[in-house]
């Protein structure tokens, strides 16, 4: 089928694209286009969060197996996505875009039919690397094609649509679990992905750089991955090799003296897979940090909190994933919202306004208890969604739109990578220290309860189902007993939440004074021409 190309390569970074001709290359049906494929990844992305207790249920998996259903998932796209966006710009967006889009749609349906707890991970990070085609691009194509003056407008609804796929992620998954199967949790995006291919193909134009016949940054592409991938590794196993373990510091040493080799190479090549040089706007770097802890604080939070609401509050999937939605309603008002005051008065306001509704969201969950009301639940879950939404358009903006226009797609790239790997590390490092402090405070916790010395201390070799919010009764137990064991597990757990949410909070704290500080009023004026 053939396709109208705009390409930008020889345009200044802010000069607009030329007009549109038919429906193809239109900015705004463009928008609808990538839309569908954002949603279907950013959904999938946390779907998968409710879907978790019952697939280990089902196919008997492990604590550590369910973190490898997320973070296989979460590597593979954190590894390939800046070479996802590179393949994009130099060959062609709407080309690598639909080619993600076939990928990830054929991969969803392939977890579903895996039945097994090891093909399930293998096609999940199958299903992450065809994300990674998928994703970058989606941004790549909206620079390409709409006007400096409308781009903000664009990415906020981009943001928006992201943030509500994400947060919506529960809600979907309750329904599906509880009145179909876990499996269908993935089956979804068949219909998802076939309207959007249909349509995408119908719409997309075809962008891309007349970057010539320059030799591709092989060694780029593996130090990165490389990199990426040791890195996340050593945080995933830092819960079961201990923090201060010399696997843990060995890996992650090795993973960052890779990135820093990487970084050492790309400013030595004459076609880099990452130009160096796009790291001389603040707002850029910045805003790729502050990517980064918004889904780190995302996903993580998600993470624990669908397991509070299911196992420790005893809430169906589909009551807690109701209980979430003003974290998504939010969400649906903030981007936009941020996307026009990022507009009018910069991400310089927007990121740390952003950061601080996620502070005050995750200090608001120190009060939580085990019998805590639903009171005590939505005001952090507006916080946090409106805090996520203006973050996501804020710094879209600052990372794609300080980027020149050739370079969208890898610009698009970076901020997915940082995403994902903001989210891959929220999840494993917010799971460890909720298992950390429910292994120091378990057994204090079951006798404070009521259940006798000793089965309190033999009860200690089940910290890893209490920091899945289990709590180790079995059907033979008096009721006074059981009563005890799931008081004492669930008050263990709230510890662990406590610490991951205070963490969450200093963290964002700490990103809102990067923000105020390092960023200009207009982030434009610093990017690299």
């Amino acid at each position: 089928m053939p396709s109208t190309v705009v390409d930008h390569s020889s345009m200044p970074a802010h000069s607009p694209p030329p007009a549109p001709r038919g429906r193809r290359g239109n900015p705004w049906l463009t928008l609808i286009a990538v839309a569908f494929g954002l949603f279907m990844v950013g959904l999938d992305g946390s779907v998968v969060s409710i879907a978790n207790p019952e697939i280990g249920r089902d196919l008997n998996a492990s604590t550590a197996d369910l973190q490898w259903v997320t973070n296989s998932y979460l590597l593979a796209l954190a590894a390939a996505l800046i070479l996802g966006g590179k393949l994009g710009d130099r060959f062609g967006r709407r080309t690598y875009y639909l080619i993600g889009l076939v990928g990830f749609t054929a991969a969803s349906v392939a977890i579903g039919l895996a039945g097994s707890i090891d093909g399930v991970i293998a096609f999940r990070a199958l299903q992450g690397l065809f994300g990674a085609l998928l994703m970058p691009n989606t941004l790549g194509l909206l620079r390409a094609v709409f006007p400096p003056k409308k781009f903000g407008m664009a990415v906020g609804i981009w943001a928006m649509v992201s943030s509500v796929s994400t947060a919506l992620g529960p809600i979907v998954g309750g329904l599906l679990v509880e009145h179909v199967n876990w499996e269908s949790v993935f089956y979804i995006n068949a219909p998802i992905g076939i309207i959007a291919l249909v349509f995408s193909a119908l719409v997309l134009p075809q962008s891309k750089n007349a970057a010539g016949r320059h030799r591709f940054d092989v060694p780029g592409v593996i130090l990165l991955a490389v990199g990426l991938l040791v890195v996340v590794f050593g945080v995933v196993k830092g819960e079961t090799w201990g923090w201060s373990s010399g696997s843990t510091l060995g890996a992650l040493a090795v993973g960052i003296v890779i990135l820093l080799v990487f970084g050492w190479y790309e400013t030595h090549v004459e076609h880099p897979l990452l130009p160096m040089r796009l790291f001389r706007s603040p707002a850029l770097t910045i805003g790729t940090i502050i990517t980064a802890v918004n889904f780190f604080v995302l996903l993580g939070v998600i993470f624990f909190v669908m397991l509070y609401l299911q196992n420790v509050r005893g809430f169906t999937p589909v009551e807690a994933g109701v209980r979430t939605l003003p974290l998504s309603l939010a969400s649906v008002v903030a981007s936009p919202l941020g996307a026009k005051l990022t507009e009018k008065f910069g991400a310089r306001l927007t990121m740390p306004l952003g950061m601080v509704l996620q502070a005050a969201a995750s200090f608001a969950m120190l009060g939580w208890g085990v019998h805590s009301s639903y009171a005590a639940m939505w005001p952090p879950f507006i916080a946090l969604g409106l805090g996520v939404g203006m973050v996501m358009a804020a710094s879209s903006d600052a990372i794609v739109g300080s980027a020149p226009v050739k370079d969208a797609g890898v610009a698009g790239g970076l901020q997915a990578t940082a995403l994902q790997v903001g989210g891959a590390l929220g999840t494993s490092v917010l799971v460890s220290l909720i298992s950390s402090r429910v292994g120091s405070t378990l057994t204090g916790e079951l006798a404070g309860a009521g259940v006798p010395a000793s089965m309190a201390e033999k009860m200690h070799e089940a910290k890893d189902s209490v920091a899945m919010g289990v709590a180790p009764v079995s059907r033979d137990m008096p009721a006074q007993l059981k009563a005890a064991v799931i008081e004492g597990s669930g008050q263990a757990f709230v510890n662990g939440v406590h610490t991951a949410a205070l963490v969450t909070g200093v963290l964002c704290v700490a990103g809102a004074v990067l923000a105020a500080v390092g960023v200009r009023r207009n982030p434009q004026t610093a990017a690299p021409h």
